[in-house]
């Protein structure tokens, strides 16, 4: 084995862990994908023999890489939170280690769409402390501040997000009751049944893509969301519902004639459902490619 193939055999050990991070900084399976292999070319250039610690020196870089594509989507002006979900990672309860490491610790859409609206160096502070324990002290150097300033925008949003997204149920046989309940009062048409399961405080975002004018559609409330309960009824008849996890959550694949048509995704919270977040975007779905039923 050459020192290239050696170095490439390295690095495959940590390509999971990178791609984990890197999704929950972009919140896109592709940028994700490129920033993975970013890292790879700088540490093909770099090198293994001034590298102590490889796995951290590969996050760090993951992470700088991350923060850039973040600044460049400021700079070009896009605001991810009003015009796209984030991407969904619809799996099976047994699937490959990968998929699994993406949607470890219950990064559900409505936590990602609430890391969408944080500033970059929050959002890297956040996810590289919080979700994958690195140290303020090497997070400091990616975003040119001291560690104490590092703590501080991790705090600022982790009040944020607990603030904003609500932990799931634990468990998933409790979640996977209530979108059965809501997705039976959708078919019947029940408005009641369909107010019973929905928080109060509930949120629901579609994003169609480019056949919605305006991008991401947000209603906020019980009251608004169950005002969809005629749109629910048609889409339920109209469509093949298939049980799914979605990062790591119930979640419906749902196909028309053999053919992804949309993926929802619930957050269930003490037996309610707080968020709702639903992709139809054609392009999206057909590059998501997730099982029909």
């Amino acid at each position: 084995m050459d020192d290239r193939d050696f170095l490439a055999e390295r690095f495959e050990e940590h390509r999971t862990h990178l791609k984990a991070v890197a999704y929950r900084m972009l919140g896109s399976l592709t940028e994700a994908d490129d920033a993975v292999q970013e890292a790879w070319l700088r540490l093909a250039r770099a090198g293994t023999g001034e590298i102590g610690n490889l796995g951290g020196w590969l996050t760090t870089v993951v992470g700088r890489v991350c923060l850039d594509m973040l600044r460049s989507r400021t700079q070009r002006g896009e605001t991810p939170l009003e015009a796209r979900l984030p991407d969904p990672v619809v799996t099976e309860p047994a699937t490959d280690p990968e998929r699994q490491a993406l949607i470890a610790d219950s990064v559900g859409l409505a936590l990602l769409v609430v890391l969408e609206a944080l500033t970059p160096p929050e959002r890297l502070a956040f996810v590289l402390h919080d979700m994958f324990g690195l140290p303020f002290e090497d997070i400091a150097p990616i975003i040119d501040r001291t560690p104490v300033a590092a703590r501080k925008l991790a705090s600022r949003a982790r009040r944020r997000v607990r603030g904003a997204a609500p932990a799931p149920d634990p468990d998933p046989v409790a979640q996977r009751r209530v979108v059965d309940a809501f997705l039976t009062a959708a078919r019947d048409g029940d408005f009641d049944a369909l107010v019973a399961v929905l928080h109060p405080d509930v949120v629901l975002r579609a994003d169609g893509g480019k056949a919605l004018p305006g991008g991401m559609r947000v209603l906020r409330g019980r009251d608004a969301v169950a005002g969809q309960a005629a749109t629910f009824h048609r889409t339920a008849l109209r469509t093949t519902s298939r049980p799914a996890l979605v990062n790591g959550t119930a979640g419906l694949v749902n196909s028309l004639d053999g053919e992804p048509f949309s993926v929802m995704a619930f957050t269930v919270t003490d037996d309610r459902i707080t968020a709702i977040e639903i992709l139809s975007d054609p392009a999206r779905l057909a590059a998501l490619n997730p099982t029909v039923p």
